[in-house]
């Protein structure tokens, strides 16, 4: 779903739901809107007067006004030539909303709920933290690879740290990873990889000065079996 950051998100001028701006999509199929044409998806709220839940999910879709409406000279009636933003479209989801406007090839805005707009900015931080955290430990892997004389496995580091899933061994020893033949290869990298990354992060810490963090590194351990994995891996190959 294509939504902006998180901080880009800001109360609507009324107090009402958060607004979510957008860049223009571009159309899949020929449209007759125009090209700066902008469309509004909101959820409706629920009214006061029900305690009913029906289609209080769904999401509506409407184009806004192009231009103003006016009014007949004869018989005063209000009239215009802008009538796109008569049509008012129902949308099961968010998504579904979000990838008629993009096929269309106008811009959008969303209209998020309160409650739904804080939701979506702690989700998009933890995102944000996640891919940093990430982005982090590559750069750190890519310097002890170089470090330990093991640049040439840079890109299978990188590969084994995004998909391995299972990255921790709580309670083992480096040099244990290393040689647990039961695990696979990605794994087994990744996991010492980050025990690595953590060892010189409580390192840092230690060295700022923090007394919870006063232990005795492991780093030089855990460098060790990582030389030793890829040790056992190049006499594998060789044999």
């Amino acid at each position: 779903m294509q939504l902006v950051n998180a901080e880009r998100i800001s109360p609507a001028a009324t107090g009402g739901p958060a607004i979510l701006p957008q860049g223009e999509g571009k159309a899949s199929y020929a449209s007759s809107l125009p090209t700066q044409s902008l469309a509004r998806i909101w959820k409706p709220s629920r009214s006061a007067t029900t305690s009913g839940r029906a289609r209080s999910d769904q999401w509506r879709l409407r184009i806004e006004r192009q231009s103003g409406p006016e009014l007949e000279p004869l018989m005063g009636w209000t009239s215009g030539t802008d009538t796109a933003h008569q049509v008012e479209l129902t949308f099961p989801s968010l998504d579904a909303a979000i990838r008629h406007a993009e096929r269309l090839g106008i811009a959008y805005e969303v209209h998020l709920p309160p409650g739904e707009a804080e939701a979506r900015r702690r989700e998009q931080a933890a995102e944000r933290q996640r891919h940093a955290h990430a982005a982090r430990l590559r750069r750190f892997s890519d310097q002890t690879l170089d470090r330990l004389g093991l640049g040439q496995h840079r890109d299978a580091y990188r590969d084994a740290l995004a998909s391995a899933t299972d990255s921790t061994r709580e309670g083992a020893a480096p040099m244990e990873v290393a040689h647990d033949t039961s695990l696979p290869l990605d794994v087994r990298r990744s996991i010492l990889m980050n025990m690595a990354f953590n060892e010189y992060l409580q390192d840092h810490a230690t060295s700022e000065g923090m007394p919870e963090h006063h232990r005795q590194s492991r780093l030089a351990e855990v460098e060790t079996a990582l030389r030793a994995l890829e040790g056992a891996q190049h006499r594998q190959r060789a044999a």
